[in-house]
């Protein structure tokens, strides 16, 4: 989410800076397989001496650059991205706009506390990434490896080239983002669904400390992550697999990979508030053009070749909601003809089944579960994903998974600060809370259906006894107490739990009051339980 330097700015800039995902020549959304092909540098490597972790809480991931250039270190203190230091200048007089993010050269390797991780050095490009994080000091990294890699026993073992390091600046905590996926992971694992694998680790650049980060992997198409039917290069063909993101950043993109979602012709939603709505409804598009909310589409995030490939997939989307709009407020069932090109109604199918037959039901309301879980600030706006996949082995459904961005949820930034309240699918304000509020329509439309609530119901009865909320509330305060100094060490060198005027706006009254890190996770910890507990309340069966 964006940091506002200031009360008043050009409304044309609002939407561009809300949420902290990857612009479009940023993205970590990028076809593994197709990154394979690219050549290796023939440069000479030099040698790199293998030092131990830094300490013994957790591991140390080296970043060493092959060129000794003086002012090397830019690559990691400078960049911001292109789009926000554009929209920084428009307001700041005398603003100079410093590089965009650019990859350098690196040899990286991971430390680990015992005969693990990858102790040989290997080659790869290292490069800031993301949005409004890219104005911080300590700025999220990605590193894209010559060869695939596994990184500290992730995801199995499983061997990647890109890999991702997330900086946690704003949290003071530095465990929401691990938190949100350990949960994640535990809701949409059961249905075959994916959600990202992280853990902590301490890194080095040129032998400098440079903090605590987490390690984890992008929301990247790839038989081990999402598994979706990637065309070859140049394919023009609209059986193929498409993922996409929920994203106010999609007028960014090329025109061929994004579009505009009309979501039934911006028709009104019941908010899921706990009271039936409270007498009110909410859109999530702008009502005309002075309207202050923003408008808010799809990014195709898969690689695609083709127009034919951009329609069909715009079209199929904004068909699914047409299709649960219906199903929830007009009773009636649609369904697709034989090429997903249009739907009809049907006496054939209950709106139930017509729902069934268009969306993976389990992932809708496992994302709903992770978002009322972690009352997400960015819901509304981007992070959120999804997938179809039209190849041989396809299910032709629209599927909800690779959750992301939690640094400002679970109490960080004011959204039900005291734990209590509905969220997912109730009416949210916007990034600063005083202009506009609206909605995620794919989290709202369907929460007065008794059948979903059903089914929520069971998800959430069988994650709650698994343990698995009072797993990752216990792992918060594990981490808290081993990874202790190493913390400290974070702090020693960035500081910004004292020093956050940067973006102590965003943080909630008691976030802001956090002044250590072990009063940031206590309060994380504390904040989750109360959660768990009013949604158990809720949910449980």
């Amino acid at each position: 989410m964006k940091s506002t330097h200031k009360i008043l700015f050009p409304l044309l800039l609002c939407g561009l800076l809300c949420g902290c995902t990857a612009t479009p020549q940023q993205s970590a959304q990028e076809s593994e397989s197709k990154a394979e092909s690219q050549p290796k540098s023939e440069t000479p490597l030099p040698e790199v001496e293998i030092l131990p972790a830094v300490g013994p809480e957790m591991p140390t991931l080296a970043i060493n650059t092959v060129s000794r250039d003086p002012d090397i270190m830019d690559f990691v203190t400078k960049p911001v991205a292109r789009h926000v230091a554009e929209a920084i200048a428009s307001w700041t007089p005398g603003y100079v706009i410093p590089p965009e993010p650019y990859y350098e050269t690196c040899q990286v390797y991971l430390t680990e506390m015992k005969d693990s991780g990858l102790p040989v050095p290997a080659e790869a490009e290292v490069k800031v990434r993301g949005n409004w994080t890219t104005t911080y000091d300590k700025k999220p990294l990605r590193i894209k490896f010559t060869e695939k890699q596994n990184l500290g026993g992730l995801h199995d073992g499983e061997a990647f080239r890109n890999w991702l390091l997330l900086a946690g600046y704003k949290d003071g905590s530095l465990l929401r983002d691990k938190a949100a996926l350990q949960m994640a992971r535990g809701i949409l694992g059961p249905d075959g669904l994916y959600a990202a694998d992280a853990k902590l680790t301490e890194v080095t650049v040129n032998g400098e400390y440079w903090g605590v980060y987490l390690l984890t992997e992008p929301n990247s198409v790839n038989d081990a992550r999402i598994a979706l039917t990637e065309p070859e290069e140049g394919y023009t063909g609209t059986d193929i697999g498409y993922l996409l993101e929920f994203d106010g950043y999609f007028f960014n993109e090329d025109d061929l990979h994004q579009f505009h979602v009309d979501y039934a012709d911006n028709a009104p939603l019941k908010p899921y508030d706990g009271n039936d709505g409270s007498g009110r409804t909410i859109t999530c598009l702008p009502k005309g053009m002075f309207d202050e909310k923003q408008d808010v589409g799809m990014s195709i995030k898969s690689d695609i070749y083709s127009k034919e490939q951009h329609d069909f997939i715009a079209d199929y989307v904004n068909n699914v909601y047409r299709i649960l709009y219906s199903a929830a407020y007009e009773d009636k069932a649609y369904q697709f003809n034989a090429d997903y090109t249009k739907i009809t109604e049907t006496d054939d199918l209950t709106p139930q089944q017509a729902v069934e037959q268009a969306i993976n039901v389990d992932s809708l309301a496992d994302a709903y579960l992770i978002a009322e879980l972690t009352c997400d600030a960015d819901i509304y706006w981007s992070s959120f994903y999804m997938d179809a996949d039209f190849g041989a082995d396809g299910d032709k459904k629209l599927t909800f998974e690779a959750p992301w961005d939690f640094d400002s949820s679970m109490g960080n930034k004011d959204r039900c600060a005291d734990g209590t309240g509905f969220y997912a699918g109730n009416i949210v304000p916007d990034v600063d809370g005083v202009r506009y509020e609206t909605c995620n329509p794919w989290l709202t439309v369907l929460m007065y259906e008794d059948w979903f609530q059903d089914v929520i119901r069971e998800k959430w009865t069988k994650a709650y006894d698994s343990g698995l909320f009072k797993d990752t509330i216990d792992q918060i305060r594990t981490d808290t107490e081993t990874c202790q100094e190493a913390f400290k060490r974070n702090y020693k060198k960035w500081n910004n739990l004292i020093d956050n005027e940067i973006f102590a706006n965003e943080l909630a009254p008691k976030s802001k009051l956090c002044k250590t890190h072990e009063a940031a996770a206590e309060y994380l910890a504390d904040w989750l339980e109360k959660r768990v507990a009013f949604l158990n309340d809720a949910w449980h069966s």
